[in-house]
């Protein structure tokens, strides 16, 4: 399930899969802003069935871990 993740994660901002693990930073790492953030909701939407997250949801997330974490507790995983 993490390895979808990153792979995810790598498609939407463009770098190799290998490259993103827990402690990649959205902001710092991908250089992602708060458009970037809602489309990586909408695909975690589509591709996990996950619902969208509010905007204080993902404001509370900045590493790849920590929405992992997020995942873990919104899905039955």
């Amino acid at each position: 399930m993490f390895e979808k993740l990153c792979k995810l994660i790598a498609e939407q901002f463009g770098v190799e899969p290998e490259t993103v693990t827990a402690d990649t930073a959205f902001v710092d790492d991908l250089g992602a802003d708060s458009v970037d953030l809602m489309d990586l909701s909408m695909a975690l939407e589509d591709e996990f069935g996950m619902e969208e997250m509010d905007s204080d949801s993902i404001e509370s997330i900045v590493t790849v871990g920590d929405l992992y974490k997020y995942m873990q507790e919104h899905l039955d995983l």
